[in-house]
Formats: C-alpha cells, sequence, structure tokens
C-alpha cells in the first residue's frame, strides 16, 4: 500500500520547528521504524522515501532528499539549480547516526539534474550520482535527474489474470531482447536508439506475431557503458535513458501486458562497477561494497561486490527488486550471476579467499540475502516469478525455503544448453554413439524447475551464431535448426530462446548493431522464422507441452532402442490422457519410410507439426497425412504406429 506522505508530514511539522530561513530546510519523511528496518536489512520499500521526492513543505514546492552516507562529514546538493554549487545546500545529518542525510529544498523542480557533493572520511571527495534517482542523463553525462513516477496503467486485464499466465504450469516461450541492438533506426550508427514508444510500434507486435508468451530483457537498469550490455549497473532505480524517460518504459511495459505477453527484467544484484559517479566508495569508504577485497572485488569483471552482510545494502537491493515489479508492473525478474554470490571462491585461486566461519565456500551473507528476497517477492508478488541464472550444481535452487531451497521460481539448465549444442554439432553420422549424452538432462531434470536457455551468451565471443553450430551444408544446417528447435520446444520446461535466433541470424550478436532483418528475404530463414512461430502456437494450444513440464507426470521416453539410426520417440503427457503428445525425432538426413513404433494408453492419428515441411522451406514431401495404426492389444491400449520420418527433423502427433 502507498505510504501516506501527507500524514508523514503533518506529524513531521507538528512535532519540529522547520528553519526556513537557510537554503535547505530541516525535513524528513522518515520514521524510526523506517530507519529501524532499514539498519536492519527489512526496509524493502526504500525508494518511497529515499532519493528526491517532489513535496509540498510549509505551503512551498520543493524537492526533499535522503541519501545513506554512514561515512560522509559533510553531503550536499549540487547540480544546475545552484549552478553547480558544491557548498550552498548542505543536507543534515540524522541525529541518530543512522548515516542517512536528508533536506527540502523549496523551489525544487521536477527534471533539474543534481549530485550529491559528498566530504567523506580523511577528507575524500566525491560527486554521486542519487543511488535511488528514477532518472539520469544520457551517457557519457552522468548526473541524475528528478522525476515522478506518474502514469495511468492500461493492463489491468492483465495485471488480474497474469497470476495464471506466470504459473510454473503454464506454457513460457521466452524472447531475449537487447533493446539497443534488436533494430536500430540507423543499423551502422551503434548511438542510433529506437525510442521506446518506437519499440511499442515495432517490438511488440513481432513478439506478438511470433507467439511468444513472454520477453526478457536484458538489462535495463541504468548503465554507463554500452559495452557491459547492461550488467554493470548504476542506477537501480531508473529505466535508461537510451530509449526515453521512465513513463516511456511504463508504456512499453503496458503494450507488452495489452498484447498478452508478459516482461521479465534481468537485474544484477552480484556486483556493480567502479565509475566515479555510481556505488563504487561511495562516501570515501567501502559503503556499499565488502572492504576485504577477497570478498568485495569481482576479477571476471573487473567490478564491485555488494556487502550482504550489512542491512541497509540488504535492504537496498531487495527494494530495487520490489520497485521493478510494483512500479513497473514487471513480470518476473532473471536474477543473474547467481553462481558468483553463492560461492567465495568464484573465479578465485587458492590463497585468493577465506573459507566462511564453518570452513565452507558457501558465502552465508549472500545465501541469506537470496532466500529473503525470495520470500519477500512472493510474499508480496504471488503472480510473478524469479529466475536464477546458476550454473553449478547447488542444491535446491529453485525449492521453496522452507525445503531448505534458495527460493526462486525456476532456475536455467545450463547442464542441458551446453549438452544439447554438443550433440547437434556432431556430424549425424556420428551422433549414435552420443545418444546418452542427449538424454542425460533428464537423469537430473526434476531436480529443479528449469528453463532451456539458448541465450546471447551462446551467441558471441567467438562462438558462432545458432545457425553455424549445426553440421553439413546450407539446406542440412537449417534442417538441423528447425530440428533443434523441435527438440527444445518439446523438451519439458520453460524456453528462452535470444533474439535473431528465431530466423537464423548468420553473424555474432554484435551490441553495436542490429538483427540481419534482410536475412528473411530467403526463404531458408524465413522458414525456420516460421517453424519457431509453429512450434509456439503448439506450446500454447496442447496442455501436454506445459501442464506437467515440472514433475515426473509430463514425460514419457517411449523408445531409445534404436542408436544406430538415431531415431528417439518421447511422449508429453498432459493432466488427461486424451491429451498426450507423441515427438519423434529424426537425427539423420536419410528419410525413414514404414517406421513402426508401439506405443501405449491411446492412439495417435493426427500429425500436428512436421518441421520438415513445405512452409518451412523442408522438402515437404515426407509427412503422414494418414497415420497407420493398428491395435495390439485392446485390454492394455497398446498400439502400432506406422508412419514416415521425414531427413533431418521432428513430428509431432496427437
Amino acid at each position: 500500500m502507498p505510504i501516506d506522505i501527507k500524514k508523514i508530514q503533518e506529524t513531521f511539522e507538528t512535532a519540529n520547528y522547520i528553519d526556513t530561513s537557510k537554503t535547505v530546510w530541516n525535513y524528513s519523511l522518515l520514521t524510526e521504524e523506517d530507519v529501524r528496518n532499514f539498519q536492519n536489512g527489512t526496509n524493502y520499500s526504500l525508494y518511497e522515501k529515499f532519493g528526491s521526492h517532489s513535496i509540498q513543505v510549509n505551503g512551498e514546492w520543493g524537492m526533499y532528499f535522503c541519501v545513506w552516507a554512514p561515512n560522509a562529514e559533510f553531503v550536499f546538493v549540487t547540480g544546475n539549480f545552484n549552478d553547480w554549487n558544491k557548498i550552498t545546500h548542505p543536507l543534515t545529518a540524522r541525529w541518530d547516526h543512522s548515516g542517512i542525510w536528508e533536506g527540502f529544498i523549496p523551489g525544487f523542480k521536477l527534471g533539474e539534474l543534481y549530485k550529491y557533493h559528498i566530504v567523506g572520511a580523511q577528507n575524500t571527495v566525491t560527486d554521486k550520482g542519487d543511488p535511488f534517482a528514477h532518472y539520469w542523463e544520457l551517457r557519457p553525462m552522468t548526473a541524475s535527474i528528478s522525476w515522478d513516477l506518474h502514469y495511468e496503467w492500461k493492463d489491468a486485464e492483465w495485471m488480474a489474470t497474469r497470476k495464471k499466465k506466470n504459473a510454473l504450469d503454464a506454457p513460457w516461450s521466452v524472447y531475449e531482447v537487447h533493446l539497443g541492438s534488436w533494430q536500430r533506426p540507423d543499423p551502422s550508427d551503434e548511438h542510433s536508439y529506437n525510442s521506446y514508444d518506437q519499440l511499442v510500434a515495432n517490438l511488440v507486435p513481432y513478439v506478438k506475431e511470433m507467439g511468444f508468451t513472454h520477453v526478457e530483457l536484458m538489462p535495463v537498469t541504468e548503465y554507463p557503458f554500452d559495452g557491459s550490455w547492461g550488467y554493470q549497473t548504476t542506477g537501480y532505480f531508473a529505466p535508461t535513458s537510451r530509449f526515453g524517460d521512465p513513463q516511456g518504459f511504463m508504456r512499453l511495459v503496458d503494450a507488452f501486458h495489452q498484447a498478452g505477453i508478459g516482461v521479465i527484467l534481468d537485474w544484477v544484484p552480484s556486483h556493480f562497477p567502479y565509475d566515479a559517479h555510481g556505488l563504487y566508495l561511495f562516501d570515501g569508504e567501502h559503503t556499499y561494497e565488502y572492504a576485504d577485497m577477497r570478498k568485495g572485488y569481482h576479477p571476471d569483471w573487473n567490478s564491485y561486490i555488494f556487502n550482504y552482510k550489512r542491512g541497509e545494502v540488504k535492504s537496498f537491493l531487495i527494494s530495487s527488486a520490489r520497485f521493478w515489479l510494483e512500479q513497473f508492473h514487471i513480470d518476473g525478474l532473471r536474477v543473474d550471476a547467481v553462481s558468483s554470490m553463492l560461492k567465495l571462491n568464484y573465479s578465485r585461486n587458492e590463497g585468493e579467499w577465506e573459507p566462511n566461519e564453518f570452513g565452507g565456500d558457501g558465502n552465508l551473507e549472500a545465501i541469506t540475502f537470496i532466500k529473503h528476497l525470495n520470500e519477500t517477492i512472493y510474499r508480496d508478488f504471488p503472480d510473478v516469478q524469479t529466475i536464477a541464472e546458476e550454473a553449478t550444481d547447488w542444491p535446491g535452487v529453485s525449492r521453496p525455503t522452507f525445503e531448505d531451497g534458495l527460493g526462486f521460481g525456476m532456475k536455467w539448465m545450463m547442464g542441458w544448453m551446453h549438452d544439447s549444442l554438443d550433440y547437434f554439432k556432431l556430424d549425424p553420422l556420428h551422433r549414435k554413439y552420443h545418444q546418452n549424452d542427449f538424454t542425460f538432462s533428464m537423469m537430473y531434470y526434476y531436480d529443479e524447475n528449469f528453463m532451456l536457455p539458448i541465450s546471447h551468451d551462446e551467441v558471441v565471443h567467438g562462438k558462432s551464431p545458432l545457425i553455424y553450430k549445426m553440421p553439413g551444408d546450407l539446406w542440412q544446417k537449417f534442417a538441423n535448426l528447425r530440428l533443434f528447435f523441435t527438440y527444445m520446444w518439446t523438451h519439458p520446461g520453460a524456453k528462452l530462446l535470444f533474439m535473431g535466433s528465431e530466423f537464423g541470424q548468420t553473424s555474432e550478436w554484435n551490441y553495436k548493431s542490429q538483427l540481419d532483418w534482410s536475412l528473411l528475404q530467403h526463404d531458408s530463414h524465413k522458414g525456420a522464422q516460421q517453424c519457431l512461430r509453429a512450434l509456439n502456437a503448439v506450446l500454447v494450444q496442447e496442455p501436454a507441452m506445459y501442464a506437467n513440464q515440472f514433475n515426473t507426470d509430463g514425460f514419457e521416453w517411449v523408445d531409445l532402442e534404436h542408436r544406430a539410426e538415431s531415431v528417439i520417440v518421447y511422449k508429453r503427457k498432459g493432466l488427461q490422457p486424451e491429451d498426450d503428445l507423441l515427438v519423434l525425432l529424426n537425427m539423420t538426413p536419410e528419410v525413414r519410410y514404414d517406421w513402426v513404433v508401439t506405443v501405449s494408453g491411446k492412439a495417435y492419428t493426427e500429425e500436428l507439426f512436421n518441421s520438415d515441411g513445405k512452409e518451412y522451406d523442408g522438402t515437404g514431401d515426407v509427412f503422414n497425412k494418414d497415420i497407420r495404426m493398428e491395435v495390439i492389444d485392446e485390454t492394455t491400449q497398446q498400439f502400432k504406429i506406422t508412419l514416415n520420418l521425414p531427413p533431418l527433423a521432428g513430428i509431432i502427433l496427437k
């Protein structure tokens, strides 16, 4: 429930004398309970009072400022409102030694540039952006901008029904997008961006047409360096100004919701950059990060790790998570680099880390933080999901905290990704020797609620685009790609595909450019796109594809006994037997005529999908208009099915 600012103001003004003769009036919106919870790590709505807020005091409009700088000797507000004078507008430290500085500046308007000029311990001097700012200057400029978040949402229908659409027994087909490089007004200009409103006009209809249920946006939290792709965040409470103002981003989320599409954000509570205007050495000391660089410095990313032991930092991070869910109606958070948070020895050699108090390598403070994060989110927003990008064998990542899990809703299935791509890279003639690698995912699939990811990380830095991971000539590459899509979409679990992969992007992802949309003039690329679109339709329309996607009732191997031919058969099972689907994958380019499969439970009489279809630029001449079926045993419901298997293709029977 939103706070009652007016009631808080009346209470403060009744109990305190406000000296209006100074440039900054002594003023506070904080209660003792606010401060106590902030220090204890349990104030999860800091954005309601910290930062800058336009309010009226003694009949005069202005801006209330509130910032945490516990090691500061002085904190001033500087900006274009005072010609960037560093010392004319000092904030006041609270009497309770909380390290919070605050005050009200009359006449301060929305849309003003500002920073905090901080004189820290040992007279260190820094000019910092506001950690709670909702809007920032376009990089390379680094000032915060005073702003409000007023917006009239039009997604009431989505919000009222999204619990069902975001549930674990709902279809999940996620399109991963980097907003800057999906499409540009000028493809040759890396500084040319579509606005949030242009993305409403172009991206939303595309995702809708392709049939994806959700979109996942690589970080939109404000960041200074384009080359970090957003994973080096400085503004944890602000959508990036590269594409417009906060209301522009709200309109984008709103448009997705009105189109029936959920929005997931990449969110990075694991580390932050050392940019001078950011969180690093915020008041001259290690305030947000661990002081011990064995815990506080990340060698892989040349960045700094949050001090999860500190209650104020925990309040800051969980408030950030809630901010996006509450203020921007976000449907889920994909939490980045969870492995690096959990492990004290992550990317560190012996002697570069210190064990925890029990002698282990787990960061106990980070583990506690993650559990509290998920407990808070699912308590306050039971109709969203949190998704962990976690690559180790850490147990119970997507299990409830009351079962000693970390509490995420889902976890990326990195093992499936590596094993599947390794298998598909093989010459089809050699796949018969690696069937165990292909089927291994189902040995551990039920350990977690898994999302199958083919993300940006797999098509960059020399790893090649997805189409060129496939072997063979051009026709075989696209046949393999369509076969891979069929396998991925019929494997249990949620799906995530990085932009461009759906039409066979032929170059590695380049954040400075845009997707190669001109490729869609070619039948092979258009066919791959239409194949993926058709699979999305099957996913949404057939309950067997999602109703039991995270439990043992949803999948059954039917035939793994034809290694030599590399033909694999399995069922996807729904809540009712009549919903079951039969999937057949022919992993070689050899056509298999009159292929016999024995099934139980129900007969399959319709070819629902065939990745070799003409409409997908397949051969189109190996299909099953009439499936030949023979009853083996009516009592036990045993059937023999005879059909034709197209080359390097998957078919789905109903």
